[in-house]
């Protein structure tokens, strides 16, 4: 039987106001060019990579994070094993999806881990009745219809290219995505296969679109 998250609902709206305020990613790459992108994102991720690292070997650094942010960690990131935070998936996703996808297509997933996670774990945590797994079914309808509003105001992005790709992130945060033993964080799968799975709906069908999608680019 899967594990209820630790939380308490203060702690999470916490968190997930912080991880909110990543839908500034988006938004600030939707009127820069990609070179520009780049060269703020890679700082970023190296940033937040190295405190990952000196936090998981480096003793004062272990104490110093775990007395400032306990509140907030999930059960998983109590344990004593080495793992990458939330904030490190994050930029290591937004830099992934610049480097390998269209604009449109970055600014529609990634306000999707941004806007949707956030919404549906509140949602979840304060109303969800009907659970499976780690999720609850009204987490996810709010993904769902949050994400379907994103889909619908991004500019260029075809709105039936926009519904596979919300369907698609919704169903990959409401399961967890495992490589052998190894759980890869939401925070990286919504954003990466959403993309994924909507550009090779432009590949297969509206070819003729794609350039439409390197806007500002």
């Amino acid at each position: 039987m899967a594990k209820r998250d630790r939380l308490k609902l203060r702690y999470e709206v916490a968190r997930k106001t912080i991880h909110l305020s990543s839908l500034s990613i988006p938004v600030i790459y939707y009127f820069i060019t990609r070179e520009i992108a780049l060269m703020l994102l890679v700082p970023i991720f190296a940033g937040f990579f190295l405190v990952d690292l000196l936090k998981n070997f480096y003793p004062p650094v272990t104490k110093w994070y775990h007395s400032t942010f306990d509140a907030m960690l999930r059960s998983h990131e109590l344990e004593k094993k080495p793992y990458l935070n939330g904030a490190t998936y994050i930029t290591m996703g937004a830099l992934f999806l610049v480097l390998f996808f269209p604009k449109i297509i970055v600014v529609a997933t990634f306000s999707m881990v941004s806007v949707s996670d956030t919404f549906a774990a509140i949602i979840g945590k304060a109303f969800g009745k009907h659970r499976f797994g780690q999720k609850s079914v009204e987490g996810s309808i709010t993904f769902f219809l949050s994400a379907l509003i994103i889909v619908a105001v991004v500019p260029e992005l075809n709105i039936v290219i926009g519904l596979v790709m919300a369907v698609t992130a919704t169903v990959t945060e409401a399961f967890i995505v495992n490589i052998g033993e190894f759980k890869v964080d939401d925070n990286l799968s919504i954003p990466l296969v959403s993309a994924a799975v909507g550009m090779l709906c432009y590949v297969l069908f509206l070819p003729d679109q794609i350039p439409l999608l390197s806007i500002c680019r």
